[in-house]
């Protein structure tokens, strides 16, 4: 396991203060607030603690209400809401500085049999014909904003391969559609929980970037104000995030100030294996 690996599996292992009660830490990254989908995988890993051990997460809702502070530990609380014959039910209060800045409802269910459908996968490219690494920066994005430039070509944990880069250096209006390659760069094993809490880590990544190519914009504009406003994930079948998985995502609307955005996680055999939604605040700034 690499660095960058290692310690992301070492943010998403919370220290357990009390029964039901979990604090976590950032890492030490010059980022202004920490990254929404760290408080995700935070917070799911704190009801998964308290869920018994053969029931595995389904489905987290959560809602984003205050930026986390990355220079301190954020508190999990947990409400062990309901333990049935089949679903479990958990509520997790993120808290800093005394007030709640994150909340998740996670429901865990034991494994059981039963009807099977799926919608097919897009026919893309697959990540080995897709440019990565020194090549995306130096051949494809050479034309885009130091910004844009600068998140890609910043060493993290996930690896991106994006079917198409056009919305990144063009300001035409473009379908509001994306199509992107992921995987964690080293191989965290096989338990289930952990890659449940990596998956739910990078699903908030690119995803409400899509809601604004209709608009000839991105998330690295100026012009625009963002931030994750819910979260919504369904894991519909069992997944390794060391593995490549295709991230299609779509905006079915945008209006109010906020771009809703769909995501589905299918595996490089094809299998769907979750499911996301997301509502995000774009807000054009006043820039008088």
């Amino acid at each position: 396991m690499n660095d960058l690996v290692a310690k992301l599996v070492e943010t998403l292992d919370l220290e357990t203060l009390e029964e039901n009660l979990f604090r976590g830490i950032s890492p030490a990254n010059g980022w202004q607030r920490i990254f929404g989908g760290q408080v995700i995988a935070q917070a799911l890993v704190a009801a998964q603690r308290t869920a018994p051990a053969e029931r595995q997460v389904h489905s987290l809702h959560g809602y984003f209400m205050r930026p986390g502070d990355p220079r301190v530990p954020v508190i999990y609380e947990v409400d062990r809401l309901r333990d049935g014959g089949s679903f479990s039910t958990r509520l997790v209060t993120a808290i800093q500085h005394g007030q709640a800045i994150f909340t998740l409802s996670a429901s865990f269910q034991v494994k059981e049999e039963g009807l099977d459908h799926q919608i097919p996968m897009p026919a893309l490219p697959g990540p080995e014909d897709l440019p990565s690494g020194e090549s995306l920066g130096e051949d494809i994005l050479a034309r885009a904003p130091e910004p844009v430039r600068r998140y890609w070509m910043r060493p993290r944990a996930v690896e991106f391969r994006p079917v198409s880069t056009d919305h990144y250096f063009k300001r035409e209006k473009l379908p509001p559609e994306q199509h992107i390659w992921v995987r964690v760069t080293a191989d965290i094993g096989d338990d289930p929980a952990l890659n449940a809490a990596v998956m739910a880590y990078l699903s908030d990544m690119t995803l409400l970037d899509t809601s604004l190519f209709a608009h000839g914009l991105s998330i690295f504009d100026e012009r625009i104000q963002a931030a994750s406003l819910d979260h919504a994930m369904w894991f519909h079948r069992p997944l390794r995030v060391s593995d490549w998985h295709l991230y299609t995502q779509d905006s079915p609307s945008s209006s109010g100030g906020r771009g809703l955005t769909r995501g589905s996680l299918f595996s490089r055999e094809g299998v769907l294996v979750a499911s996301v939604a997301q509502e995000g605040l774009i807000r054009p700034r006043r820039m008088d």
